[in-house]
């Protein structure tokens, strides 16, 4: 008999934790080196702007793919191909000669990329129960944050050291490793022969009846029909206004050290993962308070309504702190509130279509909402490096400290109540 491991739930979303983190170290190394590559290949704020949107381009895509797939195929397969791609794409960045072989292999990243958040989304809401999902869907999503954290100064010291091309195998070689456990470790819950009786009883003990006994095709809604629900468009909104915001800071943070406050390479690598570590924070808090309030006897609705209202207004502060000081001190502390903010709303808004909806749909409803995320960031990344060549940056952060509220009001508006949609019959 295979030995019972005590809390393997939290072994598995540690396991997606570490999967994100290398998906972030991934996307992260153009970022970071930025500023050298663009110098070697001559490119414009809008040029790179562009080479950016190829990213976003193939995410887009992917999003609104990789979830049909994740629910037809399964997490432990899906996890496997969509990895598979972005390790390879990832390779391929370092034999780029110019912009549109890097906008091609930066297309292929994104591909493999967005498979990710929605298979992470959907082992989450099979491995724990409702009163804990946010809460686990922060460790997974702590790791964007903490693979933001560690890429600027491991990127930069290998790149400095060896040359830039290489730093893009350093995801490569760990999403080989980790692929390997991954092959040998993950199964479902309903199959994992490590889960014991007492846990799985746990995991089910305030899932609906659907969720718990169901499984298959024949409880799956058509993917069209999804878009009849108030429920989907409310996570569309919210993520239409708000991703926006985080893409900003992943793909132009660097730039804007470098071009706005004179930081070299090196001092990029030294501080630029400062805001990622109070986004970190913020990830952590915004899902463990909601998950603290439903077992303090809060509804769902209220909980997570709570947390997002908090989180959406702290951005426009911390965009003020940005566009009115010229310490370099203050600016890195005001983008730290920023990211910090937006972790913590966007860990909840995660968990809505686990709250919403029975979890054979999570990975399509989870995949709508980030295609219109990735649509919405692809048009604010041309946007911002339009405005940059002819503005700077105040204007864009500007854009930042509205956005976060107006998804906010949109969201709520739309949402109305979180609560299920009916039952199949």
């Amino acid at each position: 008999m295979a030995r019972k491991v005590r809390g393997l739930r939290w072994w598995i979303v540690g396991m997606i934790c570490l999967v994100t983190i290398i998906n972030y170290i991934d996307r992260q190394t153009l970022s970071v080196l930025a500023p050298t590559i663009r110098e070697e290949f001559g490119m414009s704020n809008v040029s790179y702007s562009r080479v950016v949107t190829t990213f976003l381009l193939g995410y887009t895509i992917s999003q609104a793919l990789s979830g049909k797939v994740l629910d037809r195929i399964g997490v432990r397969r899906g996890f496997m191909l969509f990895v598979g791609i972005w390790t390879i794409a990832s390779m391929l960045h370092a034999t780029a000669r110019n912009v549109v072989q890097l906008g091609i292999f930066r297309f292929i990243l994104g591909i493999g990329e967005a498979g990710n958040w929605p298979g992470a989304a959907k082992a989450v809401a099979e491995w724990f129960p409702v009163r804990e999902r946010a809460f686990g869907m922060s460790i997974f999503n702590g790791g964007s944050t903490i693979g933001a954290v560690v890429a600027p100064p491991i990127i930069a010291y290998v790149a400095l050291t060896f040359g830039w091309r290489y730093a893009f195998f350093i995801g490569a070689f760990l999403s080989l490793v980790l692929m390997t456990l991954w092959y040998f470790f993950y199964q479902s819950p309903a199959t994992h022969p490590n889960l014991s009786d007492a846990e799985r009883a746990l995991i089910l003990s305030d899932q609906p009846a659907t969720d718990a006994l169901v499984t298959g095709d024949t409880s799956r809604r058509p993917w069209l029909s999804l878009f009849g629900y108030r429920q989907v468009w409310a996570v569309v909104a919210g993520r239409f206004f708000s991703d926006p915001i985080w893409w900003f800071l992943i793909a132009w943070l660097p730039n804007y050290l470098k071009s706005e406050r004179g930081f070299s390479l090196a001092l990029i690598g030294l501080l630029a993962w400062v805001p990622f570590l109070f986004a970190d924070i913020g990830n952590l808090t915004g899902g463990f308070v909601s998950s603290l309030l439903i077992k303090r006897g809060w509804t769902v609705d209220r909980a997570r309504k709570a947390v997002l209202a908090f989180s959406a207004l702290l951005v426009p502060i911390g965009v003020l702190g940005v566009v009115t000081s010229s310490s370099d001190a203050v600016a890195i502390g005001s983008i730290s509130v920023i990211a910090f903010a937006f972790q913590s709303w966007i860990v909840n808004i995660h968990t809505i279509p686990s709250d919403t909806f029975p979890k054979q749909d999570v990975g399509s409803v989870f995949g709508i909402g980030g295609t219109a995320a990735g649509i919405a960031s692809m048009l604010f990344t041309l946007l911002v490096g339009y405005v940059v060549d002819r503005f700077g940056y105040t204007p864009v952060f500007i854009m930042v400290g509205v956005m976060a509220p107006l998804a906010a009001m949109l969201f709520f508006g739309i949402m109305g109540r979180i609560e299920r949609v009916p039952e199949l019959a």
